[in-house]
């Protein structure tokens, strides 16, 4: 009887190790490379934004890989689809984790991002967003914005207008998405920021892709200067319904949400919008010299230009600006940069190069540095995407 109970008692314990086996592969895996995680709009209607996003990081650690890599160890990206879905982040995050993420680029728009920066502060996971601008995304010590966040580009297209806009009528037109963290959040700062000799004359919707702005269009047709703080797909109905009725020398100005507005809207042709469009960027599509054009010529070379776009240029900023500081913490001490570093220990790691003075220099600024939120600090210029018409 007592062999009989020894040998249950040793089947059990067998059992058990072999249960305890099995869960423990499930949390992860042994990492070969460094792993740098991303959430992004691969499929739908934001698809743009996250496939230039992914083809560009994509690009940014062949070139790191091809020279080298950091310690003779090459880099992995994973990307994974959230359809910008806040909802689907949460199943992304965990298979980002399971594929050994120690860094990330977090997610590619403003509220999948909001849920990201949650999660990733709970496990405590580096991440540098190329394009999600909430103000709120880099709330938590773990989270940074290569884009300029919302307060900031509100306040940087006030301080362009009321330094640089001259109206007959001294009215500033501005249509925005009230529902739209992103949209709102820039209307407000601009709104806060525009001086007074100004009169803001305000139009709003609430749908993500609205087919109708005509009673929009009534309520901004004398305004002079448009104010544009939307995305791209509603932007172009809007211009569309405006034709005819909003002066040709009326200009439209927006942010980052506008760019691929003259490549990325199958059957709208920015040439038939009479009225100059431009907005602020850190990024011009079309720069001739320097690190942007040589960024622009490969990008094209190897994905064509239908995703060239700031998001993309940022994303590209942003693996070697975790890059370049990672190997400054390598270079101080080589047993702590491996392919298994934790992703908490990578993260303090870089916390402690960007909070002691590293700067970056790339495509999209020189001289760059992030402030103790976490914002980005770099130059803003006006990019024309398209002139008046003569």
């Amino acid at each position: 009887m007592k062999n009989l109970f020894k040998k249950v008692a040793m089947v059990v314990a067998v059992t058990m190790l072999a249960v305890f086996t099995v869960s423990m592969s499930g949390c992860g895996k042994k990492n070969t490379e460094f792993v740098i995680g991303l959430s992004g709009p691969l499929t739908g209607p934001a698809a743009v934004y996250g496939l230039a996003v992914k083809n560009s990081a994509q690009m940014a650690v062949d070139e790191i890989n091809e020279a080298g890599g950091l310690g003779g160890y090459k880099f992995k990206l994973v990307a994974v689809d959230d359809q910008h879905d806040a909802s689907k982040v949460s199943t992304n995050y965990a298979t980002l984790m399971k594929e050994g993420m120690q860094a990330s680029l977090g997610c590619v728009t403003t509220k999948p991002g909001l849920e990201f920066k949650k999660l990733s502060k709970e496990d405590n996971v580096f991440f540098m967003t190329p394009s999600a601008t909430a103000d709120a995304i880099p709330e938590y010590d773990n989270g940074y914005q290569m884009c300029f966040a919302d307060t900031k580009q509100g306040t940087y297209s006030a301080n362009y207008v009321n330094d640089n806009v001259t109206v007959s009528n001294n009215k500033i037109g501005v249509l925005y998405n009230s529902q739209d963290d992103y949209s709102k959040g820039i209307y407000q700062n601009f709104k806060a920021q525009l001086a007074s000799k100004f009169t803001l004359v305000e139009a709003s919707f609430t749908e993500d892709n609205p087919t109708d702005l005509s009673s929009q269009v009534e309520l901004l047709k004398d305004c002079e200067f448009i104010f544009l703080p939307i995305y791209y797909t509603p932007a172009s109905v809007f211009m569309t319904a405006a034709k005819g009725k909003v002066s040709a020398n009326t200009v439209y100005f927006g942010c980052d949400g506008l760019d691929g507005i003259d490549t990325a809207i199958q059957g709208f042709d920015i040439n038939t919008i009479p009225q100059e469009v431009s907005y602020l960027s850190h990024f011009n599509s079309q720069s001739p010299t320097g690190a942007a054009a040589e960024y622009i010529s490969k990008y094209t070379t190897k994905y064509g230009k239908d995703t060239l776009n700031q998001f993309g240029a940022s994303a590209y900023d942003c693996v070697y600006a975790i890059y370049g500081a990672m190997k400054k913490a390598y270079d101080k001490d080589n047993s702590k940069v491996t392919p298994n570093t934790s992703a908490s220990d990578m993260c303090e790691l870089l916390k402690a190069e960007i909070k002691g003075g590293y700067t970056f220099s790339g495509v999209t600024g020189t001289n760059v540095t992030w402030d103790a939120s976490g914002y980005v600090n770099k130059a803003a210029v006006k990019y024309v995407v398209k002139a008046k018409s003569e």
